[in-house]
């Protein structure tokens, strides 16, 4: 496999031309009654926006990002994006992660010296983090659909060298993760997840009475149902309608991804400002949020469908705040569940949120069920 090592540099007149634009915003007219359940307020879009022109130091982000070696490979027509962090160690297992939507492979980085360079008497991981493609760094990608994700990561990580590894996914790299382990069964050792499809959905008819957690699980599904998922009907069934303002406008780009970000969080303040603007003005100097959102269009029959067995085994690390609770009688319909744990805090975006967390719920995980 021919590997190229990448270095990010975005140009200055790029740059400039996101700050004009940032500064020529059209805003829209106030309403009284919008509430942060309307949408990202604008008080906050505004001193986001604001921050993410004068104050927002992409540079230092760029230092940030390059620190840690990335690279690419063609595989079935595209550059595939990866960061590729080794360890020293000889017994480093190999760990796939794999983030979501809105997502970017970015928001595993502060993970990657735990996790490569542990205590003596932890586990070590050799730690791969690709980029989507679609989504964030890894470039437009049109015609791409889970499979065919799944389908690549599997190639790249023979190409690697790697005959047998760790995945750690949420999100859309939950499902694709899955998919994976279905792809090359003999070479996915673990599916480590903070969700999973489960087909059959939670109701006030089906979750026991009885048990705190499937009813706080319901309770998470139906605030996500009645309050959350309008990005979801919309990105299924109108990608391009939305894809046009969002491909043209920062501000707009900003609006959608930074109230998903926040709503899905612990908290609106989990998640490091910063860091959240990485990950939009990846999208935006990527011009990935147009085939970012198809995916859920090309993968709109899975939601809500009849899962495939799972040929791997499953550990799962659910997330108290996340809208998404796995519920483990469910679950196990479809995976060989090996381990579950709820971990003390955190929401959608695990690892992003929690990376303390993270590591060390990976690392007992490692110990817990061998390579």
């Amino acid at each position: 496999m021919d590997i190229t090592t990448l270095t990010l540099r975005i140009d200055d007149d790029r740059l400039a031309d996101l700050h004009r634009r940032l500064g020529e915003t059209r805003w829209p007219t106030e309403d009284p009654r919008a509430e942060e359940d309307w949408g990202l307020p604008q008080p906050v879009a505004r001193e986001l926006a604001a921050y993410w022109a004068d104050g927002f130091d992409w540079r230092a982000q760029e230092e940030r990002i390059n620190a840690v070696p990335q690279f690419t490979a063609p595989i079935d027509g595209h550059e595939l994006h990866f960061f590729h962090q080794h360890s020293d160690r000889e017994d480093a297992t190999p760990l796939l992660l794999l983030h979501g939507w809105p997502g970017s492979s970015t928001e595993f980085l502060p993970m990657l010296d735990a996790l490569t360079d542990p205590p003596e008497d932890q586990p070590a991981f050799e730690v791969i983090v690709p980029s989507l493609p679609g989504f964030g760094m890894g470039g437009a990608a049109p015609g791409w659909d889970a499979d065919r994700v799944a389908a690549a990561l599997a190639t790249l990580m023979r190409g690697l060298g790697y005959s047998r590894y760790w995945v750690h996914a949420y999100d859309f790299g939950a499902i694709i993760a899955r998919k994976l382990a279905i792809t090359a069964p003999e070479e996915v050792a673990m599916l480590h997840l903070t969700q999973v499809l489960q087909g059959e959905q939670l109701t006030r008819e089906t979750a026991d009475p009885d048990d705190a957690w499937e009813q706080k699980a319901l309770a998470a599904g139906e605030h996500y149902a009645w309050q959350l998922m309008g990005y979801a009907m919309v990105q299924s069934t109108r990608p391009e309608a939305l894809a046009y303002g969002l491909s043209d406008s920062p501000v707009g780009l900003l609006g959608w991804l930074v109230d998903v970000q926040r709503v899905w969080a612990a908290t609106p303040d989990a998640l490091d400002r910063d860091e959240m603007l990485t990950t939009v003005s990846l999208y935006w100097f990527g011009n990935t949020i147009a085939s970012s959102i198809r995916y859920y269009r090309s993968g709109a029959g899975e939601w809500g469908a009849e899962q495939a067995d799972c040929p791997v085994p499953v550990a799962i690390a659910a997330m108290p705040d996340d809208f998404g609770i796995p519920v483990r009688r469910l679950v196990e319909k479809h995976n060989d569940v090996r381990r579950w744990r709820v971990l003390e805090r955190g929401g959608h975006f695990a690892g992003w949120e929690q990376p303390e967390l993270m590591v060390a719920e990976l690392r007992d995980a490692r110990t817990e069920l061998g390579g």
